[in-house]
């Protein structure tokens, strides 16, 4: 997640991507995400095991801004909202 000026970047593993993504749309998420106004969703991954996720949400959370920003703009250029791919997903 991230805010509209793409300067603050949120991560955090979730087993329902649509719903935690539109909880951040409407300030419902962590404290976090509320006080940097992260709403949109930017970059996703799945993983079979919710232990996959735990250990790459950690890796990730280590890196500096710009690794996330690399990281972001190579699977989304633009840095577009992503959340009307995922609204749907169960």
């Amino acid at each position: 997640m991230t805010n509209t000026y793409r300067t603050v970047f949120y991560i955090g593993v979730t087993s329902n991507l649509a719903l935690r993504s539109f909880q951040h749309k409407n300030l419902e998420g962590s404290k976090f995400t509320t006080r940097y106004q992260c709403t949109d969703l930017v970059y996703y991954e799945f993983h079979d095991f919710i232990e996959e996720a735990i250990l790459r949400e950690k890796q990730m959370k280590k890196w500096n801004r710009e690794w996330k920003s690399n990281l972001v703009r190579s699977y989304n250029p633009e840095m577009r909202d992503l959340y009307d791919e995922v609204r749907h997903l169960d």
